[in-house]
Parts: structure tokens; sequence; C-alpha cells
């Protein structure tokens, strides 16, 4: 079984749309203090874009923890 985690920011953009960037694998001890600055950095300094709108705000961000079963299906 494979785990995998995953790092999910969300924000809202010019158009008031959400808009995340998952980041594979993030540190186990991240804190939220230094994933709400990250965020806040990326919007304040407009890194991103997507659809050529730029990110305007913050909106929330999670950890996601995936477990992948593989099945052979060779009976």
């Amino acid at each position: 079984m494979d785990e995998n985690k995953k790092l999910v920011m969300v924000f809202k953009n010019e158009v008031d749309k959400e808009v995340s960037i998952s980041i594979d694998n993030p540190r186990d001890d991240v804190t939220e203090a230094e994933i709400k600055a990250a965020m806040d950095l990326i919007v304040e300094k407009n890194i991103f874009k997507k659809n050529n709108y730029a990110f305007t705000a913050t909106v929330g961000a999670k950890i996601v923890n995936t477990q992948t079963t593989e099945y052979d299906l060779v009976l």
C-alpha cells in the first residue's frame, strides 16, 4: 500500500474564483504559521497566475493523506 501526503493551498483570484496549488510530500513538522506566511507571500509577490488572473487572497490550506492499494487482478 502506498501512502502519499500533499499540502493543498486554496486562494481567490481576481475574478473571485477559488484556485488550488498542491505541494507533494510537505515536511512533517510544517506549521500553520509557515503555511500562512508562504501563502501571503505568494499573493503579495504575485508569483502565480491561473488563466491569466492573479491570486488576490488566501482562503485556506489542508494536508491531504492518501492511501492507495493496487490490485493485480490476475486470478
